[in-house]
């Protein structure tokens, strides 16, 4: 709790505080003028409400009232936050949404910790057992790596723990595919195969194959950028190993090292930026027929067959779409000139690798010093934390959740808010001068079309209540084996994927928006539908207990974001269905490319001062593009909704703005983070949105709306003469 009326001392030093600085501040920067109600969107009073107070200290507490906001407006509203703000040695970043994180860790905590009673559904019962193995650290330093030995003993042996007694003959990459399959780990190190829809008909899946995942090893992607990295990486591979039982030699360091190397060969194959996510690119048909014909060394109907099994089995005819044609050529060249002892240690170390979270204190401690070269974390996570985040697994840990804290008035506002969204989408979409009207037409056939997912699914508390029960009515945990409890549940997760490759797709299929204790939200290009989860609906983000500008201006961007993904130029690729379809001409794509390029170059422009390197403008193009849309979206729906509503809105206690200037200021202070600078260093080069800063400067300053707001002249830092504009 933030505000306690205990505190009345403080309090009034801090008014007396905040009046002082506005009366310097509001003639000089941000003049607000005396008007009507209906003119300022203010009623005569203050909200009172506890979300109301709680805002408005956190609000109050991250502002910088020393910064004029046509200057730099991420520093106006969160210059407090990045000075008076310590990274945790246990957290990459700290940010807005890190208090609701933390929040949520607690509550999910809470479920998972609370006695199970008799008749308590089986699914619950499963998340605490899950749960309880987790947190039974004594279990796992008892066990130690001996049930780990054996389990690598059985998947083949890995050759720098056996030395001299590994036999390669008995190996082949193929069968080490089908062991870590049978045991529970991944067996996508080489290639991936997963069920997904078919991207021509959205009502039926078919089988994908590709290449490896590159997920949290995007730095061996580019090796020669990442040296100390890499070196780190290695260093990491050893220690683990001679944790195991590996002899500290030059022997074992050189087999190590080609199996890194290996790795880095494997990742050079895989495309990078708009290739790796352009659906159209990735969409190649083939039967196994005609896939054995152009690659002949593996055995495909066998390979595939092996992995299915024991729910599905595939015949020549089955078709299956390959994501990189050229990748399958380029893999089987080079697993064809590495030694099997090269790609045995490869493939060991990856099972290894993912295995370490379930393991001992000593291993933990080790992928600590990677990881504090990696992205600056310097001290492990608290255990509960890391059994929550391991426990949200299952989806009975999500259900737990809604049933004891989700507040169901919450879902009846969100859905006026994102039909009032939807709706200034709709709106937008017939009036934007880069559409010609065919693409016009087909943009608001699929913006009438799109649908959204709130809350939790119904499943989770059908009448029947069989859902959740039906689904894990075969699974079963102990509460003192972590790392077997994982495995168990990766094979069953994997045997329901491959059991649904034959059954049809229900549009509201619960199972793929039953994952709400989560602070995010997602656009569904294969639905064309928005998850608007209950993790999301609550703090600093969302409350039906305050004024809307707050709702609209924090969670009411993440909104008009995701919206905007369905209407770019990867969302062009789907219709209204979420099928595969071209639905742009040839001069809207055109006209959409040079406006893109305005945000490329803009984005281009940004230095990140703590690391002194420039933001990658194409890298972060999609994202960019699609802050800017749904910044603006939503103050367009802020503002309908104001007028249906007579423009009569409480303010906030200390913050003497009127409601059009809260509304950017509550988007901005969503925004505000400090990041430790390695981790910093790394997303600039991974990740496709732009560090909080930028996405709150780059936006803001192409929006007319908020240099009107804010009086900003024209040629000012969040007003200049040359905007960006798409929406």
């Amino acid at each position: 709790m933030f505000f306690h009326k205990s505190n009345n001392n403080y309090i009034l030093l801090l008014a007396l505080a905040v009046v002082l600085q506005f009366n310097i501040i509001i003639s000089i920067a941000i003049p607000i003028e005396e008007k009507s109600n209906n003119s300022t969107g203010f009623a005569n009073n203050v909200c009172e409400t506890f979300s109301c107070n709680e805002t408005a200290f956190e609000i109050r507490k991250k502002m910088n009232f020393n910064v004029d906001p046509c200057d730099n407006f991420y520093e106006f509203a969160c210059g407090n936050f990045i000075k008076n703000t310590n990274i945790p040695d246990d957290k990459t970043a700290v940010e807005s949404f890190t208090k609701i994180d933390d929040q949520l860790a607690q509550e999910l905590k809470s479920c998972l910790e609370d006695p199970s009673p008799p008749e308590e559904p089986k699914s619950f019962k499963l998340a605490k057992n899950f749960y309880k193995s987790c947190m039974n650290e004594t279990a796992i330093e008892n066990r130690g790596y001996e049930s780990l030995k054996k389990i690598l003993k059985d998947l083949g042996g890995w050759p720098v723990l056996e030395g001299s007694e590994w036999n390669e003959s008995n190996f082949h990459w193929t069968k080490s595919v089908y062991k870590f399959r049978k045991a529970g780990y991944s067996m996508n190190y080489f290639l991936n195969l997963n069920v997904d829809l078919d991207l021509l008909n959205t009502n039926k899946k078919i089988l994908q194959l590709g290449h490896p995942k590159t997920e949290d090893h995007e730095y061996l992607l580019k090796p020669h950028s990442h040296v100390t990295l890499v070196k780190a990486y290695s260093k990491y591979m050893n220690d683990i190993a001679v944790i195991l039982g590996a002899p500290i030699s030059v022997v074992t360091s050189e087999e190590l090292k080609e199996a890194l190397d290996f790795e880095i060969a494997l990742f050079s194959l895989i495309p990078s930026g708009y290739e790796s996510r352009n659906a159209t690119l990735r969409y190649n048909p083939m039967t196994l027929a005609e896939l054995s014909k152009h690659h002949s060394s593996i055995p495909w109907k066998k390979y595939i067959n092996n992995i299915l099994a024991p729910y599905m089995t595939v015949d020549d005819n089955e078709t299956v779409i390959i994501t990189v044609p050229s990748f399958i050529s380029q893999f089987i060249k080079l697993i064809n000139n590495t030694p099997k002892r090269t790609q045995a240690n490869y493939a060991i170390w990856k099972a290894v690798e993912y295995s370490i979270t379930y393991l001992t204190q000593d291993m933990l401690k080790t992928r600590l010093e990677f990881e504090k070269k990696l992205n600056g974390v310097a001290k492990l996570t608290a255990r509960w934390e890391t059994c929550v985040e391991e426990s949200t697994q299952l989806f009975g840990t999500h259900a737990l959740y809604v049933k004891k804290y989700f507040n169901e008035a919450a879902k009846n506002d969100a859905i006026e808010m994102v039909v009032g969204i939807k709706d200034q989408m709709i709106k937008t979409l017939q009036t934007v001068d880069w559409m010609d009207e065919e693409t016009r037409k087909n943009a608001l056939n699929k913006a009438a079309a799109l649908s959204f997912y709130i809350g939790y699914p119904k499943e989770f508390f059908d009448t029947n209540g069989n859902a959740l029960e039906e689904l894990y009515k075969n699974l079963e945990f102990t509460d003192d084996n972590f790392l077997k409890n994982q495995l168990k549940l990766n094979y069953f997760m994997l045997n329901c994927e491959y059991s649904n490759l034959r059954k049809p797709l229900n549009e509201s299929d619960w199972k793929g928006h039953a994952k709400v204790g989560i602070v995010n939200t997602f656009y569904a290009s294969y639905s064309n539908s928005i998850d608007l989860p209950a993790g999301i609906l609550q703090g600093m983000l969302f409350s039906n207990d305050r004024p809307k500008y707050l709702n609209y201006g924090a969670i009411g961007f993440f909104i008009g974001h995701e919206i905007t993904h369905g209407f770019d130029h990867l969302g062009r690729q789907r219709d209204e269905h979420g099928n595969l379809k071209n639905w742009w001409t040839p001069s809207t794509n055109e006209a959409f490319l040079r406006k893109a390029q305005c945000f490329v170059n803009q984005y281009n422009n940004y230095t990140i001062k703590e690391i002194g390197k420039k933001l990658n403008g194409k890298l972060t193009e999609i994202e960019n593009i699609s802050d800017n849309g749904g910044i603006k979206i939503a103050y367009l729906a802020y503002q309908d909704w104001s007028k249906r509503h007579g423009n009569y809105e409480q303010s906030l206690s200390e913050l003497p703005f009127t409601s059009q200037q809260m509304y950017w200021i509550s988007a901005a202070t969503t925004w505000c983070a400090k990041y430790q600078q390695p981790f910093l260093e790394n997303i600039i080069e991974s990740d496709s949105h732009s560090p909080g800063e930028f996405r709150i400067l780059g936006s803001f300053s192409n929006m007319p709306e908020f240099a009107k707001d804010f009086n900003c002249p024209l040629g000012s830092n969040m007003n200049p003469k040359n905007k960006c504009e798409f929406w």
